[in-house]
């Protein structure tokens, strides 16, 4: 089983703890890369997110070799059976514990920016990693939860090796691993983007699950903005989604030319989208694998057909209008899938795109749309201009004066957004 990134993962192990959900259970994850996949457990039980923080107390001469853990709450979990072989001393013990039980300190307060521990008594703790190596650190996490006072201790995982696993299942009351394959080597090898996972993102997803934790998640009036994992045709994408209050309508940037839902002229635009009360749906068309391959982002058929599935995914979560904004070969996407008879699509925006890539099926297309180029970008204006004449629906070819092709001038970007938030506000909700 090969996972995507920690959101995917968490999805998917999220999917196996369902049976889970009646028992009013507290996920910690364990920092940093365990709190992203804890905190897609947590959302889809409705459960309390916190950070599990455990120090390995490693011998003297040998720190790879833990004698101990400790945890929060003065919890202590010894080995004396290690320490009674390895002959070590008092005073070397207390040294290694002070230095470590100063970093716990250090480490709780900063992933939980000042919040309190959240109390473990009499309740059923998941403990949430990315992977498993040698599983000494999640035996020594179970122990301090137990130590903690849980009734009962779940250990969650995406992926472990073989051996490892075996061993854990008696480290907890429940084990539950998604994958263990044979000629494990490392956690990452099972994840397409196992990029690490910094500080602030730990403080970042544990303070949003605290906020969600005072208020109805549920509430018509509260704004959505989450990263999701789409199946389509197949393949798992990753996205943002970002729903603001009462948004009547939802815009979909297909990125082309290689760019990911990290472009920072797309988010430009989405914010201003965002400001304007329109939802967005940032989603990467193609793998981190398949990007690696330039022919990709001129596989126009291939990406209209995910964007396609990935619009009927939107529409089970939100039931409201749909636009599509496209840039370069992601315009060509976007057109292509909104020549489908059945598309729906209530207005299309290009900036810079490559329109011309949906071929004849442009002429298919019912949805408004409206092409934004630069003035000094000649051969893509050009190419657009062409596009313009080919499309039969209502359509307008906006021209950036001295802008190029990435709109990179003063000014260029922001008179993009303007354009489409006027024509998604005009075509969507007006």
């Amino acid at each position: 089983m090969l996972f995507t990134d920690r959101t995917d993962a968490g999805q998917r192990l999220a999917e196996a703890l369902r049976h889970l959900e009646g028992e009013d259970p507290v996920v910690l994850g364990l920092p940093r890369g365990g709190v992203p996949v804890a905190y897609q457990v947590a959302r889809a039980l409705g459960a309390p997110l916190d950070v599990i923080v455990v120090r390995k107390l490693g011998v003297p001469y040998q720190r790879e070799l833990g004698f101990g853990a400790i945890g929060e709450g003065g919890v202590r979990v010894i080995s004396d059976d290690i320490v009674r072989r390895g002959r070590l001393e008092q005073a070397d013990l207390a040294s290694v514990e002070q230095a470590e039980a100063a970093e716990l300190t250090r480490q709780a307060h900063r992933f939980r920016d000042g919040r309190p521990r959240l109390e473990l008594a009499g309740r059923t703790a998941i403990v949430v990693d990315d992977g498993i190596a040698t599983g000494a650190t999640a035996a020594a996490a179970c122990e301090v939860v137990r130590a903690q006072g849980a009734a009962r201790v779940v250990l969650a995982v995406p992926v472990a090796p073989p051996d490892a696993a075996q061993r854990l299942r008696d480290a907890a009351d429940e084990f539950v691993c998604l994958s263990t394959p044979f000629g494990f080597s490392a956690v990452g090898e099972w994840y397409q983007d196992f990029s690490q996972t910094p500080d602030d993102e730990v403080v970042s997803l544990l303070a949003r699950a605290a906020d969600g934790a005072d208020a109805d998640a549920g509430a018509a009036d509260a704004d959505v903005v989450e990263e999701v994992a789409i199946d389509a045709c197949g393949v798992r994408l990753t996205g943002d989604l970002n729903l603001p209050a009462g948004a009547k309508a939802v815009v979909m940037f297909a990125h082309g030319s290689g760019s990911s839902r990290h472009s920072p002229r797309n988010r430009h635009v989405a914010e201003a989208l965002n400001r304007a009360g329109l939802g967005t749906l940032l989603f990467d068309l193609l793998t981190p694998a398949e990007e690696a391959n330039r022919a990709n982002v001129f596989a126009i058929e291939t990406l209209a057909d995910r964007l396609t599935d990935a619009t009927e995914w939107l529409r089970g979560r939100a039931a409201v209008p749909i636009g599509y904004f496209g840039a370069s070969t992601g315009a060509a996407a976007a057109l292509r899938a909104a020549s489908s008879p059945d598309a729906d699509i209530g207005a299309v925006v290009s900036r810079g795109g490559r329109p011309d890539l949906a071929g004849p099926l442009l002429a298919g297309v019912r949805a408004p749309t409206l092409l934004i180029v630069g003035g000094n970008d000649p051969q893509v204006l050009d190419l657009n201009r062409a596009a313009e004449a080919a499309l039969r629906c209502e359509s307008h070819l906006e021209v950036v004066p001295g802008a190029t092709h990435l709109f990179e001038e003063p000014g260029a970007l922001d008179q993009v957004a303007e354009l489409a938030r006027d024509w998604f506000l005009g075509h969507l909700v007006g």
